[in-house]
């Protein structure tokens, strides 16, 4: 469940956030206890990867998710791969969303992509392919129009190179030959993903159509005097307020549900937190 095609743009920035690096420390973890004792390897392949019959008619309903912290131990390009697109997709993304927001998407798409799997395949099935197609779908859609670099020679854009990557899986996933790869998961993270961050902001709108938040406008809670005495102190305030009513509306529907005018809005006021209210903001 990997693509050897791709890499990103290495970009430079901070350390890792705790989502992207506690998954990426569990699944390297497993994965090394897996090749160094071969009867724990058994076991785990036999309990915890994604099989048809064992979630349909022995009710592992758990496999659904296990099936995400395993990789072949037979070679290492499996779960190379898989981390270093969740490193290189995840880790902006879970910057932005926030650990919870993200970890949510993460594993709706990966648990999606194992329901569809078993639907269609009746193969074992392991690793985080799915959910990391999810991810990359979600970057694709948040930065459509950022570089990748096929074989660190060739640019295309996110968009374009997602856009390939559904139509192998959809051909593959349909395929009467086989090639080992768990293509029906790849195409469930990716549909799973598409239809949470664009359609579940309907369902919830429709469903709390009166009790959206209503963000202040800009200049009513608070009349900003340049150089006069406590003007700061009161465009912080204003900021704590609108960032707070942001991260409960992102918990509830995710970042990519927000207006532009909300994301503009919640960028510029974290910028001047961290400027002005360093003790209080983090």
């Amino acid at each position: 469940m990997y693509d050897r095609g791709s890499y990103y743009r290495f970009r430079s920035g901070g350390m890792l956030p705790p989502a992207v690096k506690n998954l990426m420390f569990a699944n390297g973890v497993i994965w090394l206890m897996m090749i160094l004792n071969g009867s724990l390897q058994y076991f785990l392949l036999d309990q915890f990867a994604l099989n048809r019959f064992d979630v349909l008619h022995n009710f592992k309903i758990w496999q659904l998710f296990t099936y995400m912290f395993l990789h072949d131990p037979s070679g290492l390009m499996h779960i190379l791969f898989n981390m270093l697109f969740l490193w290189m997709f995840g880790a902006e993304l879970e910057n932005e969303w926030g650990t919870r927001e993200f970890l949510k998407y993460y594993f709706i798409t990966g648990i999606g992509a194992g329901i569809l799997n078993i639907i269609i395949s009746s193969s074992p099935t392991i690793g985080a392919s799915g959910a990391v197609y999810g991810i990359m779908l979600a970057y694709a859609l948040r930065y459509p129009d950022r570089y990748i670099y096929i074989y660190f020679l060739f640019p295309v854009k996110i968009k374009y190179f997602m856009a390939f990557l559904t139509l192998v899986s959809f051909f593959s996933t349909f395929s009467p030959y086989s090639d080992g790869i768990a293509h029906a998961a790849h195409l469930g993270g990716i549909i799973i993903g598409y239809v949470y961050l664009k359609y579940w902001y309907l369902f919830y709108k429709i469903k709390n159509l009166f009790s959206d938040i209503k963000l202040p406008k800009k200049g009513t809670d608070f009349k900003y005097r340049p150089g006069g005495k406590g003007s700061d102190q009161e465009k912080i305030e204003y900021y704590r307020k609108v960032i707070d009513e942001l991260l409960d509306k992102i918990n509830r529907v995710g970042y990519l549900n927000l207006t532009e005018e909300e994301k503009k809005l919640l960028e510029e006021g974290s910028n001047y937190l961290r400027e002005h209210d360093k003790e209080n903001y983090q």
